[in-house]
């Protein structure tokens, strides 16, 4: 068989809204980060942000800070510093936080889909066609949970196994970018990674569980127990 009649990996479809993770993706990693000037884009950040939304596809961030719920960190200082980021990449459509330490086993904490569910819902999109970027294995397995589809874009932090089981990596944020318009074929698998890797959406709490609590996020959606 020659190249001409083999079968072409398959394409991302142009997505409905695109999602960034925010520590590592699009900002370079302080850990516990509550002050807005030590905020730096990782390269290529804005440019990305602000195509995708020359284009019409919404743009929103997904991020987990426990530091709220492990004491090290204030709401306002969070909102402090996503409002930074916001401003250095011209806009962001939506902005949603988990305060939630991982032993609270809460919804919304990334790998669950807590969050892209909500971004989604807040962007009038169907999470199915709702793509997150992120550096780490619980980003891309967020947006599966959640039906949609991750792209990896790996750092100095992110594990090498978890680059062979995304099915999407790339390079940079610029070649992401081409990835999430359709110029690039896909690197990786050409399709879901093995199911060992990505589980299925976790069990939703009983109604009325006290670890049933919603992410929140600059745009007012608030977690249940009242806290702004």
């Amino acid at each position: 068989m020659n190249s001409s009649s083999a079968t072409p990996r398959p394409r991302p479809a142009t997505p409905a809204a695109v999602l960034f993770d925010r520590d590592g993706t699009l900002v370079e990693d302080v850990p516990y980060n509550g002050d807005p000037a030590a905020v730096r884009l990782r390269p290529g950040a804005d440019h990305v942000v602000r195509a995708l939304r020359d284009r019409g596809i919404p743009v929103g961030l997904v991020t987990n800070q426990s530091g709220i719920g492990r004491g090290l960190l204030s709401w306002p200082q969070v909102r402090a510093v996503n409002a930074r980021v916001s401003a250095l990449v011209g806009g962001l459509d939506t902005v949603q936080v988990c305060p939630h330490r991982p032993d609270e086993r809460c919804a919304c904490r990334k790998p669950r889909p807590g969050l892209v569910l909500a971004a989604a819902e807040r962007l009038g999109v169907p999470a199915s066609e709702t793509w997150l970027v992120g550096d780490i294995e619980s980003d891309v397995l967020a947006a599966r949970a959640a039906g949609g589809t991750g792209v990896l874009v790996p750092t100095g932090r992110t594990r090498k196994v978890e680059v062979r089981r995304a099915p999407c990596v790339a390079d940079d944020l610029r070649h992401a970018l081409r990835m999430l318009l359709g110029g690039v074929p896909r690197r990786g698998a050409a399709g879901a990674p093995p199911s060992a890797h990505v589980p299925r959406r976790p069990p939703q709490p009983a109604r009325g569980s006290a670890h049933r609590r919603a992410p929140t996020g600059d745009d007012r959606i608030r977690p249940t127990g009242g806290t702004s």
